[in-house]
């Protein structure tokens, strides 16, 4: 009977714990909602112009993917993660609140640039958090992930009632709110016991596969899984607009794709008992290129519907299926430097493949498409051929 009611208990505890991750990523990603398609428009209402827009837009990311891996590392070090996610959400909000100062491209620029670079860590450091709290107490990552993807569309929904010049204030408050309340909630979780020093020697703590050669090939092509979306998010409005796709649609078409992905988050537990995460990215490969192959063929609503419906596959499966490699490869005491390494991947790439589509954007509106099928045909091969790598690499780390 004793042992009974400290069951129950102790599974209340971690419902519990996992309830406040769930809604660490909520707040982290209503303020990414709110930052990623609204911000533009907020500056365009102080003034600037579209080159200075996307100047301090080009400034700002660049920034961001050279901060993640270092800010993260930071946090590792320091073995600290909830008060440095606590620290850069509130130091977040201060840039955030610099856009209630008079000034023009100046402080613009301080404002922009300063939280892209400050929030970066964020995301990696709250995977990390996540995926030792999956590692420690059995709970679902992907059930505490798919509530970043409600935060998201629910600030889609907010920003764009508040999309006008004369509401535009509201939406830099509750990018100030949504940063502070990422702050509380991290607070509120219990502290990450790093292990006892009698147990880990200081070789073991510097033992990392940041250092070997066949790491980064497989950081490489875990994050062009998400850049074969570049074309889709830097043109797929556009190319939407440029044949007829009426506004309340596109809106529409964009908000399919989320719920697909949490559609996927929600059964990704049992999925990932029977499947492997190299298993993952293969499904996620196939689906990218039936999915960008197809685009251009895509004439009606419900044919364009169907196509977003695999973006559940494009980026849940390969989100997934990378930070399940990178969680069993990488020590827990470096897990946030290693997600902060896929996400500068990501950024890095996604960033090469938004300057490429646009270039081939202006001579044929489908050609980004289709370059994008042909980097996730080659993603999927390259996985096929690291697979066994891969494994031999999780299962060294499993057993050592």
């Amino acid at each position: 009977m004793a042992w009974s009611l400290d069951n129950e208990l102790m599974t209340k505890i971690f419902n519990s714990i996992s309830a406040r991750v769930a809604a660490l990523f909520a707040c982290h990603f209503f303020a990414f909602g709110l930052f990623l398609p609204f911000f533009p428009l907020v500056l365009e209402f102080r003034g600037l112009s579209t080159a200075e827009i996307g100047f301090i837009l080009g400034v700002g990311t660049i920034a961001r993917i050279a901060a993640s891996p270092i800010l993260s590392n930071i946090a590792d070090r320091t073995g600290q993660r909830r008060w440095s996610i606590l620290i850069y959400s509130i130091m977040g909000a201060g840039f955030i609140s610099l856009f209630f100062l008079p000034g023009g491209i100046l402080i613009a620029s301080i404002a922009m640039v300063g939280y892209m670079v400050i929030k970066a860590p964020i995301l990696p450091l709250s995977d990390a958090y996540a995926l030792d709290t999956a590692r420690n107490t059995g709970a679902d990552y992907a059930r505490m992930r798919l509530w970043g993807s409600v935060g998201f569309v629910l600030a889609n929904l907010a920003g764009g009632s508040l999309a006008a010049q004369s509401t535009s204030w509201l939406i830099v408050c509750l990018t100030i709110a949504a940063s502070f309340a990422t702050g509380l909630v991290v607070m509120s979780l219990p502290k990450q016991q790093r292990e006892h020093a009698d147990t880990v020697n200081d070789h073991q703590l510097r033992v990392t596969p940041f250092r070997s050669f066949w790491f980064w090939p497989v950081l490489a092509v875990l994050g062009l899984f998400q850049a074969t979306h570049a074309a889709f998010y830097g043109f797929g409005t556009i190319y939407w607009q440029s044949i007829d796709v009426p506004k309340f649609a596109i809106g529409a078409l964009w908000a399919i794709g989320v719920v697909a992905e949490i559609a996927l988050f929600t059964i990704a537990g049992k999925l990932s008992l029977r499947f492997d995460p190299p298993v993952f990215l293969v499904v996620a490969g196939i689906a990218s290129v039936i999915r960008w192959g197809l685009v251009p063929f895509a004439d009606t609503l419900l044919f364009m519907g169907m196509l977003q419906l695999l973006h559940g596959l494009t980026f849940g499966a390969a989100h997934l299926g990378a930070v399940a490699i990178l969680a069993k490869v990488v020590p827990a005491r470096w897990s946030g430097t290693g997600q902060g390494l896929f996400t500068a991947s990501i950024g890095i790439q996604m960033a090469a493949g938004i300057a490429v589509s646009g270039a081939l954007f202006e001579d044929n509106p489908h050609a980004p498409f289709y370059l994008m099928a042909v980097v996730a045909a080659v993603g999927t091969v390259l996985v096929l051929l690291l697979t066994p790598l891969i494994r031999e690499k999780t299962r060294l780390a499993e057993a050592g």
